[in-house]
């Protein structure tokens, strides 16, 4: 069955089928994690029960969430012992401190104050489980840090040497956590994942918006509040994404400019005034872009803030050392595309925030629910981007995939690749509909002496409501 299909490329599968599962899971707890000690320093200072209210709303999610992301990224522990041991042997006196580091500083800060978190505001207090909340939002940061700080070592390795056993150590362990792409690829992270939790909030608020207009009923406060912190966030998020994005491109072109020429699908390389290529069909094979859609001279504007600026193409990259340029050209520019949607969403919602007509919008709120799931897909495009780009190397320059990985036949790779599938859609599948039944089911009313012009006006919300979602201090 598998006799046309190497061991690497099930390996290689597996790993990326199993990392996207994951990664969704974090992209939305880290953001909800802040969210949720928004709302509930909202609830201290103001003294109003529709943030207590909203706060045990996404509690609920945040709570299953966590413990799927916890149980998939057990799994991608293995792997490194399974399918990639000959890249735990060489790169382990490195990758080994980094993720134990992780462990140590975030994962057991995360799970210690968890449980007081999810049950003990009866029983500790209100500031100490406060306290609490933001501990695990500060936790989960810590433990995106860390993981970012071994992704982008392994893509812009330095502080190392290499052993006469061909391992890689560390010779100085600050320029290996504080490597030349890391703290771009942090920033770009978590505001992608602020930005995702924003979107999935926003589209929970706009459903049940829209439902209550369809019933002919009054909409409640916490959906109003909740849908205008949402689109608050994603105002003033998304352009920093753009911003921070942008920043990370020019990082990547002066470290990995091969991974650009593959993003870009730069064939060729230009003298000068490279056009930037909107759309097209690679063709690696005929080392051609068809059918390319593109603007003369843009490409080095955007790159080098410099329309003469020359740039390099794969045709000075050895043929061996070339990225497969469909992966990374098309899921770059499906999270551009997004990020241009987040930005107009982001745009109308100031707007109509501004006019007063942020719950009157309807094709506004249709909007916000059409992109609940933009943040994710987002994410996954830029991963994809990132980790596909980089190959055929594990550490760029140095480790190519091909080295990496176990010595082991196609079967015994895929046999564990159907038991992950399977495993991977029934339980997780179950945890998602679950999650998306609660989100279907409106939050409780609070603070019935409120009065309603007191929730619709987006002014009348106090400040720290008015800014959404901000990382625990």
């Amino acid at each position: 069955m598998f006799d046309d299909v190497s061991a690497l490329t099930l390996a290689r599968f597996q790993f990326a089928f199993t990392v996207s599962f994951h990664f969704i899971f974090p992209a939305f707890s880290i953001g909800l994690a802040s969210y949720l000690s928004v709302l509930e320093g909202l609830w201290l200072k103001t003294g109003r029960d529709v943030y207590l209210q909203l706060f045990h709303y996404w509690l609920k999610i945040f709570a299953i969430a966590f413990g799927m992301g916890v149980v998939s990224g057990i799994v991608m522990a293995y792997q490194f012992g399974s399918n990639w041991s000959a890249f735990s042997d060489k790169a382990g006196p490195v990758i080994g401190p980094l993720m134990a580091y992780e462990v140590l500083s975030a994962f057991f800060l995360e799970s210690g104050f968890l449980g007081v978190m999810l049950f003990g505001l009866d029983r500790v207090g209100k500031k100490l489980h406060f306290m609490a909340t933001c501990l695990v939002a500060i936790g989960t940061t810590i433990s995106a840090f860390w993981i970012i700080v071994v992704n982008s070592w392994m893509q812009t390795p330095q502080g190392y040497a290499i052993g006469a056993n061909g391992q890689f150590y560390a010779t100085d362990w600050l320029e290996v956590v504080f490597n030349p792409s890391m703290p771009y690829r942090l920033t770009h992270t978590l505001l992608g994942a602020y930005l995702t939790t924003a979107l999935v909030v926003g589209a929970v608020g706009a459903w049940h918006l829209l439902k209550d207009r369809k019933l002919g009923r009054a909409a409640q406060p916490a959906t109003k509040i909740m849908f205008a912190m949402a689109m608050g966030m994603v105002a003033v998020t998304a352009p920093l994404q753009v911003l921070a994005g942008h920043e990370h491109g020019v990082n990547t072109l002066q470290h990995q400019p091969a991974k650009i020429a593959a993003m870009e699908g730069h064939y060729e390389s230009h003298d000068r005034a490279a056009p930037l290529i909107l759309f097209g069909v690679p063709d690696d094979a005929a080392q051609e872009m068809h059918y390319k859609l593109e603007v003369p001279a843009l490409g080095s504007l955007v790159l080098q803030h410099d329309i003469e600026a020359a740039t390099t193409g794969l045709d000075k990259v050895p043929p061996q050392n070339r990225a497969k340029v469909a992966f990374p050209f098309y899921a770059f520019r499906v999270m551009v595309g997004l990020g241009v949607l987040m930005l107009l969403l982001g745009g109308w919602a100031a707007f109509n925030g501004w006019r007063g007509r942020l719950f009157e919008n309807v094709w506004q709120q249709r909007l916000a629910l059409a992109m609940g799931p933009a943040g994710f897909v987002a994410v996954l495009a830029g991963w994809i981007t990132t980790e596909t780009g980089r190959q055929p190397f594990t550490i760029f320059g140095l480790l190519r995939t091909a080295e990496s990985a176990s010595p082991l036949a196609a079967p015994a790779v895929a046999a564990s690749l159907i038991a992950f599938i399977i495993v991977y859609f029934f339980v997780f599948g179950v945890g998602t509909l679950f999650i998306i039944k609660l989100m279907a089911t409106e939050p409780t009313p609070g603070e019935p002496e409120a009065s309603d012009e007191e929730a619709v006006e987006v002014g009348s919300l106090p400040p720290e409501a008015a800014i959404g979602l901000q990382p625990a201090e």
